[in-house]
């Protein structure tokens, strides 16, 4: 039996070595899919609608947030699933979700268990941005039940889609990393809770949405750098651009020295990232 109150919006971009176990897992269990595709060069549009997903195609990477907001506008449904290609998400935990959804009105965003590869829960102890539930030494302790938090994973999450849409969605600036935290901190800011709920489980790839190329460690960190930057400077936060600049800046020339291409991608896209957020260059 398909669902009539929530959408899963998967956001691909190059992705087809994920899709067909994140979609086969949604459609056994009735969730109706939204791909949001950015601009894929291999089977992924043709995986997904195999697989009976609707396909909004992006004629350009748009960036995650971007992308996740076209579908939600796209959807019709009370609640929108915001899902990672490389999510696997367990049968009966999105009826889960939406379970706890009804159990706590005041609440907007939900999210499930998150296990990764090597079989460690993810869970973030605190957020860069969180107005409320301060830990300052960032100590991990795994809550033993349905709790408010400060963050709640982008990998994959449910949220009511009035809210969201409210709050305009992802923040378009960015084009990946922080969108999840700046977005629970919008919902907090509002009044609405984030409510973790452990007993719906995900299985996480981590890392795996892409197909990996040449050059894309380089962007992803570019990425990473440029985002904290922009949501510290936004939220008022001392400016880490500066710092980041110089500490891998000086990695990345050592990487040079030792020719390790994977590690002068890393700390190269850091530094790059991280200068460009300090000339004031946009992620797009």
């Amino acid at each position: 039996m398909t669902r009539s109150d929530v959408t899963a919006i998967v956001v691909t971009f190059d992705s087809a070595h994920a899709l067909p176990e994140c979609l086969g897992a949604l459609r056994a269990d009735g969730v109706p899919m939204l791909v949001v595709d950015n601009a894929s060069t291999d089977d992924t549009i043709a995986i997904a609608e195999g697989q009976g997903a609707r396909v909004i195609r992006n004629p350009r990477n748009e960036g995650y947030g971007r992308a996740n907001n076209s579908g939600a506008r796209a959807a019709d449904t009370e609640f929108v699933l915001v899902v990672n290609p490389d999510c696997i998400v367990d049968s009966g935990a999105v009826a889960t979700l939406i379970d706890a959804a009804r159990r706590y009105p005041d609440a907007a965003l939900f999210a499930p268990q998150i296990i990764e590869p090597n079989g460690r829960v993810f869970f973030q102890p605190r957020s860069l941005l969180s107005p409320y539930l301060h830990n300052p030494t960032g100590k991990l302790v795994l809550p033993e039940g349905e709790a408010c938090t400060a963050f709640l994973s982008g990998a994959c999450f449910l949220v009511r889609r009035d809210v969201f849409l409210k709050l305009g969605g992802f923040d378009e600036n960015i084009f990946l990393f922080y969108e999840d935290d700046d977005l629970c901190r919008r919902i907090a800011d509002v009044g609405s809770a984030l409510i973790y709920v452990p007993q719906a489980g995900v299985r996480h790839g981590r890392g795996r949405s892409s197909e990996p190329k040449r050059g894309r460690i380089y962007a992803s960190r570019w990425h990473q750098a440029w985002s904290r930057a922009y949501v510290s400077l936004k939220y008022g936060l001392p400016n880490p651009a500066p710092g980041m600049f110089a500490v891998n800046g000086l990695k990345a020339l050592g990487a040079y020295l030792t020719f390790q291409r994977k590690l002068i991608e890393r700390y190269g896209g850091s530094a790059a990232g991280a200068w460009a957020a300090m000339m004031g260059r946009k992620a797009f």
